[in-house]
Protein backbone atom coordinates (compact mmCIF):
# COMPACT_ATOMS: atom_id res chain seq x y z
CA UNK A 1 0.00 0.00 0.00
CA UNK A 2 1.49 3.15 -0.82
CA UNK A 3 0.26 6.80 0.42
CA UNK A 4 1.39 9.92 -1.57
CA UNK A 5 0.54 13.01 0.24
CA UNK A 6 0.82 16.50 -0.47
CA UNK A 7 3.80 17.56 2.07
CA UNK A 8 6.27 16.06 4.44
CA UNK A 9 3.72 17.63 7.18
CA UNK A 10 0.65 15.29 6.10
CA UNK A 11 3.49 12.70 5.34
CA UNK A 12 4.38 12.86 9.62
CA UNK A 13 0.84 13.09 10.71
CA UNK A 14 -0.18 10.21 8.38
CA UNK A 15 2.99 8.10 9.74
CA UNK A 16 1.92 9.05 13.60
CA UNK A 17 -1.90 8.03 12.56
CA UNK A 18 -0.66 4.56 11.62
CA UNK A 19 1.71 3.88 14.55
CA UNK A 20 -0.83 5.16 17.08
CA UNK A 21 -3.19 3.06 15.81
CA UNK A 22 -0.99 -0.32 15.69
CA UNK A 23 0.65 0.31 18.90
CA UNK A 24 -3.28 1.12 20.67
CA UNK A 25 -4.56 -2.11 18.89
CA UNK A 26 -1.39 -4.07 20.16
CA UNK A 27 -1.85 -2.66 24.01
CA UNK A 28 1.86 -1.88 23.75
CA UNK A 29 3.64 -4.18 21.34
CA UNK A 30 7.05 -3.66 19.61
CA UNK A 31 8.02 -0.90 17.58
CA UNK A 32 11.21 -0.68 15.66
CA UNK A 33 13.17 2.97 15.26
CA UNK A 34 14.83 4.61 12.61
CA UNK A 35 16.73 8.05 13.03
CA UNK A 36 17.08 10.71 10.56
CA UNK A 37 15.50 14.26 8.99
CA UNK A 38 12.50 12.01 8.20
CA UNK A 39 11.45 10.84 11.52
CA UNK A 40 11.57 14.38 13.53
CA UNK A 41 8.52 15.35 12.88
CA UNK A 42 6.78 11.87 13.42
CA UNK A 43 8.42 11.83 16.39
CA UNK A 44 7.54 15.29 17.54
CA UNK A 45 3.65 14.68 16.35
CA UNK A 46 3.75 10.76 18.98
CA UNK A 47 5.46 13.39 21.83
CA UNK A 48 2.33 15.33 20.82
CA UNK A 49 0.08 12.73 21.12
CA UNK A 50 1.55 11.56 24.83
CA UNK A 51 1.17 14.53 25.93
CA UNK A 52 -2.29 15.31 24.89
CA UNK A 53 -3.58 11.59 26.64
CA UNK A 54 -3.85 9.99 23.55
CA UNK A 55 -1.17 7.14 24.06
CA UNK A 56 1.07 5.75 26.09
CA UNK A 57 4.50 4.27 25.51
CA UNK A 58 5.32 2.36 29.09
CA UNK A 59 4.72 -1.09 27.55
CA UNK A 60 5.76 -0.61 24.13
CA UNK A 61 9.41 -2.22 23.64
CA UNK A 62 11.59 -0.51 21.62
CA UNK A 63 14.33 -1.78 19.01
CA UNK A 64 16.44 1.04 17.42
CA UNK A 65 17.99 0.07 13.69
CA UNK A 66 21.50 0.72 14.13
CA UNK A 67 24.66 2.59 15.71
CA UNK A 68 27.53 3.94 14.74
CA UNK A 69 30.95 2.33 16.11
CA UNK A 70 33.06 3.70 18.29
CA UNK A 71 31.77 6.66 19.64
CA UNK A 72 30.14 7.48 23.16
CA UNK A 73 26.55 6.76 23.64
CA UNK A 74 26.47 10.29 24.88
CA UNK A 75 28.56 11.71 21.61
CA UNK A 76 26.56 14.54 19.61
CA UNK A 77 26.11 12.01 16.28
CA UNK A 78 25.33 8.87 17.89
CA UNK A 79 21.57 7.56 17.75
CA UNK A 80 21.34 7.11 20.93
CA UNK A 81 21.68 10.74 21.83
CA UNK A 82 19.03 11.82 18.95
CA UNK A 83 16.82 8.98 20.08
CA UNK A 84 16.15 10.46 23.69
CA UNK A 85 16.53 13.85 22.44
CA UNK A 86 13.76 13.65 20.11
CA UNK A 87 11.44 10.98 21.76
CA UNK A 88 12.90 9.01 24.75
CA UNK A 89 13.20 11.25 27.59
CA UNK A 90 9.56 13.05 26.15
CA UNK A 91 7.43 10.42 26.80
CA UNK A 92 7.08 7.84 29.41
CA UNK A 93 9.05 5.09 27.87
CA UNK A 94 10.65 2.35 29.92
CA UNK A 95 14.09 2.87 29.72
CA UNK A 96 14.40 -1.11 30.14
CA UNK A 97 12.62 -1.32 27.13
CA UNK A 98 14.49 0.86 24.94
CA UNK A 99 17.10 -1.21 23.09
CA UNK A 100 19.79 0.08 20.61
CA UNK A 101 23.07 -1.76 19.24
CA UNK A 102 26.03 -0.62 21.57
CA UNK A 103 28.39 0.33 19.35
CA UNK A 104 31.26 0.54 22.11
CA UNK A 105 31.19 -2.87 22.83
CA UNK A 106 34.71 -4.98 22.55
CA UNK A 107 33.49 -7.78 20.36
CA UNK A 108 30.92 -6.09 17.85
CA UNK A 109 30.24 -9.49 16.27
CA UNK A 110 29.05 -11.01 20.01
CA UNK A 111 27.17 -7.98 20.61
CA UNK A 112 25.22 -7.92 16.82
CA UNK A 113 24.06 -11.83 17.90
CA UNK A 114 23.31 -10.50 21.47
CA UNK A 115 21.03 -8.16 19.66
CA UNK A 116 19.13 -10.59 17.27
CA UNK A 117 18.33 -12.97 20.57
CA UNK A 118 17.30 -9.96 22.20
CA UNK A 119 14.22 -9.04 19.31
CA UNK A 120 13.30 -12.58 19.41
CA UNK A 121 13.00 -13.14 22.93
CA UNK A 122 10.73 -10.03 22.71
CA UNK A 123 8.95 -12.28 20.36
CA UNK A 124 9.79 -10.18 17.62
CA UNK A 125 8.84 -6.60 16.11
CA UNK A 126 5.50 -5.60 15.13
CA UNK A 127 5.98 -2.62 13.71
CA UNK A 128 9.44 -1.72 11.82
CA UNK A 129 9.75 2.04 10.81
CA UNK A 130 11.98 2.69 8.24
CA UNK A 131 13.49 5.84 6.07
CA UNK A 132 15.37 4.96 3.02
CA UNK A 133 18.64 6.47 1.89
CA UNK A 134 19.28 7.92 -1.63
CA UNK A 135 21.37 4.44 -2.82
CA UNK A 136 18.26 2.70 -1.32
CA UNK A 137 19.93 1.08 2.05
CA UNK A 138 17.01 0.69 4.55
CA UNK A 139 18.97 0.73 8.36
CA UNK A 140 22.63 0.65 7.40
CA UNK A 141 22.33 -2.19 4.81
CA UNK A 142 24.18 -0.32 1.77
CA UNK A 143 24.00 -1.52 -2.12
CA UNK A 144 25.14 -4.83 -2.08
CA UNK A 145 23.86 -6.55 1.20
CA UNK A 146 22.33 -9.65 0.96
CA UNK A 147 18.48 -9.45 1.52
CA UNK A 148 19.33 -12.59 3.80
CA UNK A 149 21.56 -10.38 6.10
CA UNK A 150 21.17 -10.55 9.66
CA UNK A 151 22.68 -7.70 12.35
CA UNK A 152 26.07 -6.64 12.07
CA UNK A 153 28.83 -4.30 11.09
CA UNK A 154 28.94 -2.43 8.19
CA UNK A 155 31.04 -0.02 6.28
CA UNK A 156 29.39 2.92 5.42
CA UNK A 157 29.58 4.42 2.24
CA UNK A 158 31.04 8.34 1.60
CA UNK A 159 26.97 9.84 0.58
CA UNK A 160 25.63 8.17 3.25
CA UNK A 161 28.46 9.55 5.86
CA UNK A 162 28.22 12.85 4.04
CA UNK A 163 24.36 12.96 4.96
CA UNK A 164 24.61 12.23 8.28
CA UNK A 165 26.87 14.55 8.95
CA UNK A 166 25.06 17.64 10.04
CA UNK A 167 23.80 15.22 13.14
CA UNK A 168 27.39 15.71 14.38
CA UNK A 169 29.84 18.45 16.03
CA UNK A 170 31.00 20.46 13.45
CA UNK A 171 34.24 18.98 12.58
CA UNK A 172 33.54 15.95 13.96
CA UNK A 173 34.27 13.04 11.98
CA UNK A 174 31.07 10.30 10.93
CA UNK A 175 32.19 7.35 11.74
CA UNK A 176 32.78 4.82 8.70
CA UNK A 177 31.34 1.89 10.23
CA UNK A 178 27.72 0.79 12.07
CA UNK A 179 26.16 -2.01 13.64
CA UNK A 180 22.69 -2.60 11.89
CA UNK A 181 19.79 -4.76 11.87
CA UNK A 182 20.09 -6.78 8.52
CA UNK A 183 17.53 -7.07 5.89
CA UNK A 184 16.56 -10.24 7.17
CA UNK A 185 16.24 -9.22 10.45
CA UNK A 186 13.66 -6.29 8.83
CA UNK A 187 11.81 -8.39 7.07
CA UNK A 188 11.32 -10.57 9.57
CA UNK A 189 8.85 -7.39 11.03
CA UNK A 190 5.32 -8.14 11.24
CA UNK A 191 4.48 -4.64 9.62
CA UNK A 192 6.86 -2.69 8.23
CA UNK A 193 6.45 1.14 7.50
CA UNK A 194 8.29 3.16 5.12
CA UNK A 195 8.37 6.63 4.76
CA UNK A 196 10.36 9.21 1.94
CA UNK A 197 10.02 12.55 1.83
CA UNK A 198 12.30 15.04 -0.76
CA UNK A 199 12.57 15.27 -4.51
CA UNK A 200 16.36 13.80 -3.54
CA UNK A 201 14.18 10.20 -3.00
CA UNK A 202 12.74 10.02 -5.47
CA UNK A 203 14.72 7.86 -7.35
CA UNK A 204 15.08 5.62 -4.55
CA UNK A 205 11.88 5.23 -4.08
CA UNK A 206 11.25 4.01 -7.92
CA UNK A 207 13.94 1.79 -7.60
CA UNK A 208 12.33 -0.06 -4.72
CA UNK A 209 8.91 0.07 -5.58
CA UNK A 210 9.50 -1.09 -9.54
CA UNK A 211 13.18 -1.95 -10.46
CA UNK A 212 14.91 -4.79 -10.46
CA UNK A 213 14.81 -7.11 -7.13
CA UNK A 214 18.02 -6.70 -6.65
CA UNK A 215 21.15 -5.96 -3.65
CA UNK A 216 21.77 -2.92 -6.06
CA UNK A 217 19.04 -1.36 -4.36
CA UNK A 218 18.54 -2.80 -0.63
CA UNK A 219 15.11 -1.66 -0.24
CA UNK A 220 13.79 -3.22 -3.07
CA UNK A 221 13.92 -6.58 -0.68
CA UNK A 222 10.44 -4.88 0.65
CA UNK A 223 8.66 -6.14 -1.88
CA UNK A 224 9.17 -9.77 -0.66
CA UNK A 225 7.46 -8.97 2.43
CA UNK A 226 3.30 -9.46 2.24
CA UNK A 227 2.62 -5.84 4.54
CA UNK A 228 4.55 -2.83 3.89
CA UNK A 229 2.91 0.30 3.76
CA UNK A 230 4.96 3.08 2.29
CA UNK A 231 4.03 6.89 2.75
CA UNK A 232 5.79 9.52 1.03
CA UNK A 233 5.46 13.06 -0.06
CA UNK A 234 4.67 14.40 -3.96
CA UNK A 235 8.02 15.25 -4.30
CA UNK A 236 9.54 11.69 -2.94
CA UNK A 237 6.97 10.09 -5.46
CA UNK A 238 7.41 11.78 -8.43
CA UNK A 239 9.57 9.05 -10.12
CA UNK A 240 7.08 6.08 -9.28
CA UNK A 241 5.65 4.20 -12.36
CA UNK A 242 2.87 2.09 -12.86
CA UNK A 243 2.52 0.94 -9.20
CA UNK A 244 -0.94 -0.51 -7.63
CA UNK A 245 -2.62 0.13 -4.42
CA UNK A 246 -1.88 3.74 -4.28
CA UNK A 247 -3.97 6.67 -2.88
CA UNK A 248 -3.15 10.27 -3.21
CA UNK A 249 -4.30 12.87 -0.81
Amino acid sequence: MIDILASPDLVALRAADVITEGLVSLCGGTLGLATGATMLQIYARLVDRFRSGTISFCEVTFFNLDEYIGIPRTATGSFRTFMHRCFFDLVDVDPARAHLPDGMSSDVSSEALRYEALIRASGGIDLQLLGIGSNGHIGFNEPGSDFGSRTREVLLTEATRVANAPYFAKGAEVPHRAVTMGIGTILESRKILLIATGKHKAEAISAALSGPLSTACPASALRRHPNVHIICDAAAASHIVGCVAVQTQ
